[in-house]
């Protein structure tokens, strides 16, 4: 029997944790032992899984600091939502509507991606940041001045008010400026979150420890002596970045199903949010899939947990926070890490039984 590379248990213990905790969240749901607050924070867990993963493979793998990765988000989540509010009625099933509404967004996010990426990845550092950032805020604006109609005549758009797009009778408001979209079909459910965040991570740690995977992280590592033995510098920064901004669509996709009401509001699209995010791969680890993963899950159900603690919620998560970045980065915690690793001990194992 052929023994599994290193790589493949790293990947089969990820996908595993992911599934363990799917069957023990049915199991309790099921029992009717989980509240309907907690329920009703399943599918945002996997969406902020889905959000760091993808984050990482920007910041962890390419090196690159991005600061509008909730800008992505946004137009996965606006573009899906038209396409689903306008098909209701055509696709009455609504696992094709979603799956057409996440091929939409996810194609319409990895776009803006490439769009945003051409002019945008020639910088680097912190002018990478604030121009990511700037974009962020641009397309969280500029959806806000949107309204978009649809008659029989086809789609009207205007930056001024509804009485502007001049519809016939028939026609319907898609988008209603800062009021967003109403109405969007609940096609999301917690099943279909753990999918996109296990297609998330096959995505991702197949690119990573793959040949385009070694190339993108020998540009992070040192640029010039990648570009000395022929890598193609923007050719795999661009890789990574649009298939970053891509998972990000999808992750939008997800919350735009999961709400009656989507708006481009500075708490959904805004600053906070990519901040938010990028403290979700700080604090699991800048290059490690698995740390942000499970730092999403466990900072997005850390403070309802400890909502009966209303006044020392927020000091307790702030705790949470400095022990957590301690033990990550700290070079006492890495060393104990590496000499008690899971990967370690079974090798220590496989040697004791030969």
């Amino acid at each position: 029997m052929k023994k599994l590379s290193k790589t493949t248990k790293s990947s089969l213990v990820t996908y595993g944790i992911v599934a363990a905790a799917y069957l023990f969240c049915e199991v309790l749901m099921r029992t009717g032992h989980m509240s309907s607050l907690l329920k009703g924070i399943l599918v945002p867990v996997c969406i902020y899984a889905i959000l760091a993963v993808s984050l990482n493979l920007t910041v962890g793998i390419l090196g690159e600091l991005s600061l509008g990765h909730a800008g992505f988000m946004c137009v996965g989540a606006f573009a899906s939502a038209i396409f689903s509010k306008c098909m209701a009625e055509a696709i009455p099933v609504p696992l094709v509507r979603f799956i057409l509404a996440l091929l939409i967004g996810v194609a319409c996010a990895g776009l803006c991606g490439v769009l945003i990426g051409i002019p945008v990845l020639r910088l680097r550092g912190d002018y990478l940041a604030i121009v990511t950032l700037a974009f962020g805020e641009i397309i969280k604006n500029l959806i806000n001045a949107v309204y978009l109609g649809l008659d029989s005549n086809g789609f009207h758009i205007s930056m001024k008010d509804a009485l502007s797009l001049n519809m016939e009778e028939d026609g319907q408001i898609i988008i209603k400026g800062a009021q967003g979209i109403t109405g969007t079909p609940s096609d999301s459910n917690f099943t279909i979150g753990v999918i996109l965040v296990l297609l998330t991570l096959v995505i991702v740690i197949h690119l990573v420890h793959s040949r385009t995977g070694r190339a993108i992280m020998s540009i992070r590592d040192n640029r010039i002596a990648a570009e000395s033995i022929g890598i193609n510098i923007t050719k795999y920064k661009m890789l990574a970045f649009s298939i970053s901004a891509s998972l990000a669509g999808a992750a939008g996709v997800l919350y735009a199903h999961n709400l009656a009401t989507l708006t481009a509001s500075s708490k959904n699209f805004g600053y906070n949010m990519s901040i938010m995010i990028l403290v979700f791969v700080v604090l699991g680890g800048i290059g490690s899939i698995r740390g942000s993963m499970i730092a999403a899950v466990v900072l997005t159900l850390l403070p309802e947990l400890l909502r009966f603690l209303n006044e020392y919620r927020m000091l307790i998560y702030a705790v949470v926070l400095i022990v957590t970045m301690i033990l990550t980065w700290s070079p006492g915690a890495i060393e104990l890490r590496e000499r008690y690793s899971l990967a370690k001990l079974f090798h220590k194992k496989e040697k004791e039984v030969q």
